[in-house]
């Protein structure tokens, strides 16, 4: 009981935190979509721009539903832009399209941390689903002692292993997404289509967004650490008898 409570007193910042880089990427993003870039390219036309320079010509830029929903999709060579980023002429919009095309880049020069990201996607989304199975799979294993007890708790370490997946996806993600700003923001510029004082400006949008990564990340690590600790002092206590 007092440790659901020390966890709910542990993770209330977490969660503000989070909630509070949401606000600040909406308020920020609004802030400069309403600021119109001096080249009055839109999204659209800085992420075709961008590629097309680049030597990409094979990924289309295509439109979805939805705000800040923007996403490069490389199975299907598609850079997503949301209705606010796509036909948008604001310093904010080419900045988030500029970072889409930061991915497709990052995928053409073979950027090491975008490959294992890209490697545990499908593994993050496999274990996700077994993890909790496996953990009382290997519960009752050692709770009715079918087996030797040392292979109920490997069962147990395995399912912890496996939640723990997505907190090192979250982990492989923050370089990706760093990194993508940096080759948005130099793009802009090596282009002409946005200024260095409006290259200010997407730098701000662009960092708020980095923000629920890192906000993302901690909430998954601490769920992930709370999971350990059950676990741990659940099979300890069951030692002790």
């Amino acid at each position: 009981m007092y440790t659901y409570l020390y966890f709910l007193l542990i993770l209330i910042p977490f969660i503000a935190f989070s909630a509070w880089a949401s606000a600040r990427v909406n308020s920020t993003y609004a802030k400069y979509d309403k600021l119109p870039n001096r080249s009055c390219m839109t999204g659209y036309d800085a992420a075709t721009r961008l590629m097309q320079r680049r030597g990409v010509h094979d990924i289309a830029v295509n439109r979805i539903a939805g705000r800040l929903s923007d996403h490069y999709n490389p199975s299907k060579r598609l850079v997503n832009l949301s209705a606010s980023t796509y036909g948008s002429a604001s310093v904010a919009a080419v900045a988030v399209a500029a970072h889409e095309v930061g991915h497709v880049m990052q995928k053409k020069s073979g950027y090491v941390p975008y490959k294992i990201r890209n490697v545990l996607v499908p593994i993050t989304n496999i274990g996700s689903r077994l993890a909790l199975p496996v953990i009382l799979v290997g519960l009752l294993l050692d709770l009715l002692s079918l087996v030797t007890a040392p292979y109920g708790q490997i069962v147990v370490y395995v399912g912890i292993g496996l939640y723990g997946l997505s907190t090192l996806f979250m982990l492989a993600t923050l370089p990706v997404e760093f990194n993508a700003s940096r080759r948005a923001k130099k793009m802009l510029v090596e282009d002409g289509i946005l200024s260095q004082d409006e290259v200010k400006g997407a730098s701000k949008v662009l960092s708020a967004a980095a923000l629920t990564y890192v906000a993302s990340l901690l909430i998954s690590l601490l769920y992930f650490l709370r999971m350990l600790f059950v676990l741990l002092t659940l099979m300890g206590g069951r030692r002790d008898r």
